[in-house]
């Protein structure tokens, strides 16, 4: 299976909006309600990353199958942790919107052997009924640091690796 990371372009909105919709669906059929209601995440955040040059896509054999937001911290979310710590205070990335196509497996890990050329140190924040990526996070060597608030006053876990 031949896959590749690359910037997201403006062309590339339609597709995203898709993966972002199914993303959503599977959280629906999980029984997560709260997360990526359908105002979230909002167009203009999708924009503003690929603006901002931190809007990637996952192509397996040219086809775009997953979108996600690569983005140097600090991240203003993360600078107060509640019941817990950050497991240190070295410079990290984020991994925010990830989403892919249904029936398509081992994104979060492609993802983050490509996010290895850039930094050792992770931070991903997601809601406490996303169980499909609590587990994936732990299968992948996350380690939960206790509790964020968005700039909307949501509660996310935050994870670190």
């Amino acid at each position: 299976m031949n896959r590749i990371i690359r910037k997201a372009t403006s062309d590339d909105l339609p597709r995203i909006q898709e993966l972002i919709d199914a993303g959503r669906k599977k959280m629906r059929a999980e029984g997560n309600t709260e997360q990526w209601t359908d105002a979230t995440p909002i167009l203009e955040r999708i924009v503003q990353d690929m603006t901002n040059g931190n809007s990637y896509l996952l192509e397996e054999e040219g086809r775009v199958v997953a979108t996600f937001a690569f983005v140097k911290g600090p991240d203003i979310t993360y600078k107060k942790i509640y019941e817990g710590a950050w497991l240190n205070d070295k410079p990290y990335y984020v991994i925010h919107r990830i989403a892919s196509e249904p029936g398509v497996h081992g994104i979060l890990k492609d993802v983050l052997a490509w996010s290895e050329s850039f930094t050792d140190t992770l931070r991903i924040d997601t809601h406490r009924k996303n169980i499909s990526m609590c587990s994936a996070l732990a299968k992948y060597g996350f380690r939960y640091c206790g509790i964020i608030y968005l700039l909307d006053g949501a509660e996310r876990l935050a994870f670190q690796r």
